[in-house]
């Protein structure tokens, strides 16, 4: 079993504090649920965790082992599904899937995965929202990091790849520790294990709708 802990990461704009202190922890097997407002910091929080935005603060261990947010991509740690789409739009998706996945193995469980043959031979720049953020999920799914951080993988989807991508989700964490931001609050609170939202710069444990609620996140 991996362990993922983040220890103490602060984050300040100007003079706003968007992250204090925020910790939390994640295993093999694990869902973890980040909520909160636009401009709280999720976005913010895993993007500084992937090294790719510099926090004021912040500690990581896996497995027990201080690592530093500049190894996190190098020694594939930790993939990131971010919300901008990181494929090339012009490429069928028949040619990206190889580009990424040269081995056969890989390439076979894409392929072979639910509704993709439904769109194999569009242009990335041609599929629906829903096919691009499942094909992005599908993807991932075939890294060798123990650990994913997916940044709204569910946001604006159509009901049918909202399903089809919670199975995949749910699949994923026997294997991996997931952590997801995502305004579908309640797609997100039925798969996850365990969830949190940030609030004022911190972070504050939820198990449903009703603490979503107490801490602004939803109208009471």
């Amino acid at each position: 079993m991996n362990r993922l802990e983040v220890v103490e990461v602060n984050k300040t704009f100007g003079k706003r504090k968007i992250l204090n202190r925020v910790s939390f922890g994640c295993k093999t097997g694990e869902i973890i649920g980040l909520f909160g407002r636009n401009g709280s910091g999720k976005s913010t929080l895993l993007k500084g965790i992937m090294g790719t935005l510099s926090m004021d603060a912040i500690i990581i261990y896996i497995n027990g082992e201080n690592i530093p947010p500049s190894e996190i991509f190098p020694k594939k740690l930790i993939g990131f599904l971010p919300q901008d789409s990181f494929l090339p739009k012009e490429m069928k998706v028949r040619d990206v899937i190889p580009l990424m996945f040269p081995k056969g193995e890989e390439q076979d469980k894409i392929f072979h995965a639910s509704g993709v043959a439904a769109f194999d031979c569009k242009k990335v720049g041609q599929l629906s929202l829903g096919e691009l953020k499942y094909l992005e999920l599908l993807l991932l799914a075939q890294l060798p990091q123990p650990f994913l951080l997916l940044d709204e993988p569910l946001s604006m989807l159509e009901p049918m790849y909202i399903e089809k991508a919670k199975e995949l989700l749910l699949a994923l964490k026997v294997t991996k520790g997931l952590v997801i931001t995502d305004h579908y609050y309640k797609d997100v609170l039925e798969i996850a294990d365990r969830s949190l939202v940030l609030k004022a710069g911190s972070a504050y444990a939820v198990k449903n709708e009703q603490d979503l609620a107490r801490y602004e996140y939803l109208k009471a």
